[in-house]
């Protein structure tokens, strides 16, 4: 972990930002902001507007710069395609530009959907291979980075699960919800492959790099490559009342009428470098999974 830094988070007010925050706020001085801020400690900005952006960053002086933020609905995207490239491309060139000016560290956060999903698994070597807008847009940002930032750590997330009922808009909550609906029948995807990321962890084991001086590109997600049918079946067995419902596999066909935007058929990411390297601070996904629930969505 880091203390005694000053770290200005931007783009702060989803499930990771959250987490982010709550890793880093006992013990460093922290500024976070949103364009939307929902909570009482972040600060209203919109990052596109790289004049504000600018003179938050420049008035702050931060020795961390996290660009957390990013405009993440895939269907979204493809319909809006110049906002994708101004919040997930343009964006990170202000943020790379303040980071190269001020002299401090930029931290990115990118994503598993970079990647095709023709080979089974991916590690930090493979070339990315975009499919969507989002994925695109998200890896433009992430060249942005590695190419012009002087001093950088750019880390790539799988299937992201963390923040609650209010800020989850991921896989879990979708399945809860379903269950607390009192649904009859649930229909799971069987051909969907990746690794969940809990924010939790993902935020921990920054910081671990952050701690240690590390910089450059690095997958960190939790450890074992699983399905969206074996992830639902996983959450259905912690709520009793989920006994009665019946689950139905389907192929991605199956949703494409609200779900059309190009999807790799795996996001498997494998933590080569994090490994090699001795830094690795992320737990199963199942073990993740369950101390999420139990933390966010138990009654108890």
């Amino acid at each position: 972990m880091i203390s005694g830094k000053k770290c200005y988070l931007a783009g702060c007010g989803g499930m990771l930002g959250e987490a982010f925050y709550e890793a880093l706020v006992t013990q460093n001085q922290v500024e976070a902001s949103d364009k939307n801020p929902i909570d009482p400690w972040l600060r209203p900005l919109d990052f596109r507007n790289s004049q504000t952006y600018e003179a938050a960053v420049q008035r702050f002086q931060p020795d961390f710069l996290f660009h957390l933020g990013a405009l993440t609905d895939l269907e979204y995207c493809e319909t809006h395609i110049q906002e994708a490239e101004e919040t997930n491309a343009k964006a990170v060139k202000t943020a790379v530009q303040l980071a190269n000016r001020i002299g401090c560290k930029l931290i990115y956060i990118s994503t598993a959907g970079i990647f095709d999903g023709k080979k089974e698994s991916y590690t930090e070597e493979d070339a990315p291979a975009p499919l969507s807008v989002y994925a695109r847009t998200k890896y433009e940002g992430e060249m942005l980075v590695t190419k012009t930032a002087k001093d950088f750590l750019v880390l790539r997330p799988g299937w992201m699960m963390g923040g609650g009922p209010a800020k989850d808009k991921k896989f879990v909550k979708k399945i809860v919800d379903q269950i607390r609906d009192g649904r009859k029948t649930i229909h799971i995807v069987n051909d969907k492959m990746g690794t969940p990321t809990y924010t939790v962890d993902f935020a921990r084991n920054c910081l671990h790099l952050l701690s240690l001086g590390k910089s450059g590109l690095y997958h960190m997600v939790c450890e074992g490559k699983t399905s969206r049918w074996e992830v639902a079946q996983a959450i259905l067995s912690t709520f009793p009342e989920a006994k009665g419902i019946k689950v139905e596999e389907v192929s991605s066909e199956f949703f494409s009428g609200d779900y059309f935007a190009p999807r790799p058929h795996s996001e498997i990411l494998i933590n080569k470098k994090l490994k090699k390297e001795g830094l690795l601070k992320m737990r199963s996904w199942k073990e993740a999974l369950a101390e999420y629930i139990a933390l966010k969505y138990s009654d108890k």
